[in-house]
């Protein structure tokens, strides 16, 4: 519970804590934000990890000076789509045999995995694009595309894409209005908005799915 209690404190404070670490580790910051993007969506056992909140934060901060946004951007993106490249070959080499005892097993949300797979198959190719805005997914989404041997030069298109768009969107979001003064004085008001809207479609998902039941 302490973990869990300390991950959304970071995502509801993404900003204050933006803050501490590029006081406390200046350039490297770049490294840890790139560590934090690559890890959500290159391990499927971290899901958890800040996503658009991140991006729309460091993007604020650019405007201050905090980040060069070029860098920021070319930082993000090349951990997004190494991100998911790690993790579809992860999935293609272990994907279908996993099994739920498993140690690998009981690691992966199974539930948000079938759901992962169910996305992916009624979508295809674009589910990849789409899931860069839906946290949880996009994380079980390369691995999905791995362990069904999905071609790579196909998912490599989408990986590229998918990450440009969202990268693209989240952190100039961040620029331009992360430091308008209705959205700086409530940030976490507009994280949780924007969270709230990344996971919208999951939810549309769901509620079709129990009404066509």
């Amino acid at each position: 519970m302490t973990l869990i209690y300390a991950i959304i404190d970071f995502i509801l404070h993404i900003d204050e804590h933006l803050v501490e670490i590029i006081k406390t580790f200046e350039g490297w910051s770049y490294g840890i934000l790139f560590l934090i993007v690559f890890v959500e969506t290159g391990l499927v056992i971290f899901p958890f990890l800040p996503g658009d909140s991140l991006l729309f934060a460091s993007g604020a901060l650019a405007t201050r000076g905090a980040f060069n946004f070029a860098l920021l951007v070319i930082v993000f993106l090349t951990a997004a789509v190494l991100g998911d490249t790690v993790n579809y070959h992860i999935g293609k080499k272990v994907g279908t045999t996993i099994s739920s005892r498993s140690f690998m097993g009981k690691l992966i949300n199974q539930e948000k995995m079938a759901k992962a797979e169910g996305f992916f198959n009624k979508h295809g190719g674009k589910t990849i694009v789409i899931a860069r805005f839906m946290p949880f997914i996009r994380t079980f989404i390369p691995f999905v595309a791995g362990a069904s041997r999905m071609n790579y030069r196909y998912f490599l298109i989408y990986n590229v894409v998918g990450a440009v768009i969202w990268v693209g969107v989240c952190t100039t979001l961040g620029y331009f209005f992360g430091n308008i003064p209705i959205i700086k004085d409530n940030f976490s008001t507009v994280l949780l908005l924007i969270i709230f809207i990344s996971v919208l479609p999951a939810i549309i998902g769901v509620v079709r799915g129990r009404m066509g039941k």
